[in-house]
């Protein structure tokens, strides 16, 4: 890569509610790279986009998004909390996001896979999300997780699939050596930009792996990223990171 890929955080999600359609769409209504969101399973086992396992952004504090069914989930205003004079949005399942972006820009699907939920489900969506995207050529699509027994299975479902890791802010560079040395398959990693320095940048270069960062907003935050030559800078402000990488 030449210059840094700029990914829209759950698209456009300062001028939408986070992983519609209507924060994807504007997201692309700006020059971005691609877009990324977030992998999770309703009761049922439907894959759908949504961050958080509570529900309180859609008025439910005390509930999850698997407590409810795909059909229940979708009848719910996803659009809600961001306000009150936004359409109503059901939530979106991976395959409709597949369908109508794919062909539009990169994408990096985060699998949300926790201590929370079994190891079951956990290998339920990684399959799920594998057999929707189907094959790739290049890294067009990714997908990261920040549970590396998820990624191990990912890799032995689809061995040339490129993975990206997540790593945790408290993580070290010793961390990354160790997941390096053992799991060599990973096409990259994804930091906190905090975590972000010249050692951990020589490191991963020296074994070739692509190098994402999350979540640049400030404009120190994105002029660091920049400055490192990062692969991929994540952003809640896609604009303001084109327009500063492209200054």
């Amino acid at each position: 890569m030449t210059k840094s890929l700029i990914f829209a955080h759950r698209g456009a999600n300062r001028e939408a509610a986070e992983n519609t359609c209507s924060a994807f769409d504007k997201a692309l209504e700006y020059a971005i790279d691609g877009m990324e969101t977030d992998v999770q399973l309703s009761r049922d086992e439907v894959a759908v986009l949504w961050h958080d396992r509570f529900l309180n952004k859609v008025g439910l504090p005390d509930r999850h998004i698997d407590d409810f069914d795909y059909a229940q989930l979708r009848a719910m205003n996803f659009a809600a909390h961001f306000s009150s004079g936004a359409k109503p949005e059901g939530i979106m399942t991976l395959q409709a996001f597949l369908d109508a972006y794919r062909k539009r820009c990169r994408l990096l699907l985060e699998i949300k896979n926790r201590a929370w939920e079994s190891s079951s489900r956990h290998e339920i969506k990684v399959r799920q999300t594998l057999e929707m995207i189907g094959a790739v050529h290049g890294d067009a699509i990714m997908v990261s997780s920040f549970n590396l027994a998820s990624l191990v299975y990912a890799h032995q479902c689809a061995p040339k699939f490129p993975l990206i890791y997540n790593l945790e802010p408290e993580q070290t560079l010793e961390d990354v050596q160790r997941v390096l040395a053992k799991q060599s398959f990973l096409h990259g990693l994804c930091l906190p930009i905090e975590s972000l320095d010249d050692a951990i940048v020589r490191l991963l270069r020296s074994h070739d792996k692509c190098i994402a960062v999350y979540t640049c907003n400030s404009d120190a935050e994105i002029n660091k990223a920049l400055k490192f030559g990062v692969d991929i800078l994540i952003s809640d402000l896609p604009q303001k990171a084109l327009l500063m990488r492209d200054k």
